[in-house]
C-alpha cells in the first residue's frame, strides 16, 4: 500500500536518537529556588506494543489516552487504506488498563472514527487527537491538513456523545498566526486540551509563532470559556493571560521548547504538567496555575521514544488520583511511538510510566478538596462525606457513599474539618429523572449522577426516580456531577 504523507510531518516532529537539534529542551527559564525536587519511584513499563493499527496501518503515534469509568480508552494517528481518502485516520480502541491490547469494542481491530473530509479543511488528514469530555460530551481537538501545502495544518474539533461517532464542527478553531516566516512550513496543529474550572485549556504548536524556536518548536498557550473557541479568548502572553480578538493572536510566549507535547492538570499539586520529549528522554514540566512560576523540577522518565507521549488522564483532562496516596504521590503514565517503522514513520506505542513524591497535596481546604476529588470519607457524624467538584456532600449511608465515590478513605483527614458541607443526602431522598439526566434533588439542588453508578446508589439509598421534564430540571440549581 502506498503511504500518504502525514498531517505531522518530519520537520514538525522531534526525534529520538542523536539527533540532538531536534529533541526539545526544559524550558529556558531562571532557576528558581522555591522549586521542590520530586523523588521518582516505581518505573513501570508494558512488555511490548499495547496497540497498533490492522494490517495496512504503516504507522502509529501521537495517541491521547482516557480513563473513562471502568476502560482506559484511546485515540491515535494512523492510516488505514479501507477509510477514505487517503490520508491520516483517527483510531480509536480500548482495554481494561495500558499495557492493552487495545482492541475496538466487540475485540477487533481498532475502528477508524475520524478521517479526511474532501473538500474541506481537513480533507485530506485528520491526526494528533486529543480528546476530553466534558458534562457528558466528547470533545476531540485535531490536527487537519487538505494536502501538503505549506502551513496548511490547522486545528479542528470534533462532538461525540461516545467518543466513536464524530461530528465536526466544519472550519478550522485554529491557524498559524503567521508572525515569522521560517524554514519549517508546517503551521498549527498538534493539541492537547485540558478543562480546569470551567476553562477550556488549549496548548499547540505553530511553526509560524513569534515565539517559537529556529526549528518552530514551541507550545502555545490558549483559554477560552467554550469549547469552540469562538469568543472570550484569552491567549497566554509575556504578562499572562490576556483577552485577544481571536485564536490567530500573536504567539507571544511558548511553554516549552518543543513539538508533539500533552498537557494535564495535576488537582494534588494546582499545577499543570507538560509532557514533552528532550535528550534525556520524555520530560514532565510542571507550570503553576498562570504559568507564572514552575513550583517543581521537571521529572524526566528515561525511556525510548519516536513521537509525542500521550498521558493517562481522567475525562476531562487532570492527573489521575493515587489510590494510596492521593495528597503526595502523582502517578505519571504515558503511551508513545517507540521506533521508526517500515514506513519511516513512528510506531511501537508502549506504555512506560512512574510516580512521583515529595510533595504536599493536602495542606490546604481548597488543595485537600482537589485531590480527594470523588473520594468518600468518614464524617465526624457517623456519616459519610462525599468529595466532587470542590464540594462536601454528607452522606447518610455508607452503602450510597460507596455507589458515589471512587474510592473510600477510612481515616478522615483533619483540614476536612474546616470544609463547609454543601449538602446532606439522607436515606429516601427524592431523584428526579429526565432526558437532562438523573440526580439526587436535595432543598432546590439537583446532584447530577452519572454512569453504572446511578442505579446503584438510588436503589442503596432506597430512593425511587420521578421522572420530571427538561423545562422542569432546569428550574433547579445544578450541583457538582456524582458517580463519575
Amino acid at each position: 500500500m502506498a503511504v500518504v504523507a502525514a498531517c505531522t510531518p518530519s520537520d514538525a516532529r522531534t526525534r529520538g536518537g542523536d539527533d540532538d537539534t531536534r529533541a526539545s529542551r526544559s524550558p529556558r527559564t531562571p532557576a528558581q529556588p522555591e522549586q521542590v525536587v520530586l523523588e521518582v519511584d516505581r518505573n513501570r513499563e508494558s512488555r511490548g506494543v499495547v496497540a497498533y493499527g490492522g494490517a495496512d496501518a504503516p504507522y502509529n503515534y501521537g495517541p491521547t489516552v482516557m480513563r473513562d469509568g471502568d476502560k482506559t480508552r484511546m485515540w491515535w494517528c494512523s492510516q488505514y487504506g479501507r477509510a477514505r481518502p487517503p490520508g491520516d485516520d483517527v483510531l480509536h480502541a480500548r482495554s481494561a488498563g495500558l499495557d492493552g491490547p487495545f482492541r475496538a469494542p466487540g475485540g477487533g481491530i481498532p475502528e477508524a472514527v475520524l478521517s479526511g473530509a474532501p473538500g474541506s479543511f481537513d480533507g485530506k488528514h485528520t491526526c494528533d487527537p486529543s480528546v476530553i469530555r466534558v458534562n457528558g460530551m466528547y470533545y476531540m481537538y485535531y490536527t487537519g491538513a487538505a494536502g501538503s501545502h505549506d502551513h496548511g495544518n490547522a486545528i479542528g474539533l470534533a462532538t461525540s456523545t461516545d467518543g466513536r461517532s464524530w461530528k465536526r464542527t466544519g472550519t478550522p478553531i485554529v491557524r498559524a498566526s503567521h508572525d515569522t516566516a521560517r524554514d519549517n512550513t508546517y503551521g498549527a496543529g498538534q493539541p492537547a486540551v485540558v478543562h480546569v474550572d470551567g476553562w477550556f485549556y488549549l496548548m499547540f504548536t505553530d511553526t509560524t509563532g513569534e515565539a517559537a524556536g529556529w526549528n518552530g518548536a514551541g507550545q502555545f498557550v490558549l483559554r477560552a470559556k467554550q469549547p469552540t473557541f469562538s469568543g472570550n479568548v484569552e491567549a497566554l502572553g509575556r504578562e499572562g493571560f490576556t483577552p485577544v480578538d481571536g485564536t490567530a493572536a500573536t504567539r507571544a510566549r511558548s511553554v516549552v521548547d518543543a513539538f508533539s507535547a500533552d498537557l494535564m492538570w495535576i488537582d494534588a499539586m494546582d499545577s499543570f504538567g507538560i509532557a514533552h520529549q528532550t535528550d534525556s528522554g520524555t520530560t514532565i514540566t510542571f507550570w503553576n496555575r498562570d504559568f507564572s512560576a514552575r513550583p517543581y523540577e521537571p521529572v524526566v522518565l528515561p525511556v525510548p521514544w519516536k513521537e509525542g507521549p500521550g498521558l493517562l488522564r481522567s475525562p476531562e483532562g487532570h492527573a489521575l488520583v493515587s489510590r494510596e496516596d492521593p495528597c503526595g504521590r502523582l502517578p505519571i503514565d504515558v503511551v508513545q511511538a517507540t521506533r521508526t517503522g517500515r514506513s519511516g514513520a513512528p510506531t511501537g506505542l508502549r506504555h512506560f510510566g512512574a510516580d512521583a513524591h515529595g510533595f504536599e497535596g493536602c495542606r490546604t481546604v481548597a488543595g485537600a478538596l482537589a485531590a480527594l476529588d470523588g473520594f468518600a470519607v468518614p464524617s465526624p457524624e457517623r456519616t459519610m462525606d462525599v468529595i466532587a467538584g470542590g464540594r462536601v456532600l454528607r452522606v447518610e449511608r455508607r452503602s450510597v457513599a460507596e455507589a458515589l465515590s471512587s474510592r473510600v478513605l477510612e481515616q478522615r483527614l483533619p483540614i476536612l474539618d474546616e470544609a463547609e458541607v454543601a449538602g446532606r443526602l439522607p436515606a429516601e431522598a427524592p431523584v428526579v429523572a429526565s432526558p437532562e439526566g438523573r440526580g439526587f434533588l436535595l432543598g432546590d439542588t439537583i446532584w447530577p449522577v452519572t454512569g453504572a453508578s446511578a442505579g446503584n446508589a438510588f436503589a442503596a439509598n432506597s430512593s425511587e426516580p420521578e421522572s420530571i421534564s427538561s423545562d422542569q430540571w432546569r428550574t433547579h440549581t445544578l450541583g457538582p456531577v456524582l458517580g463519575s
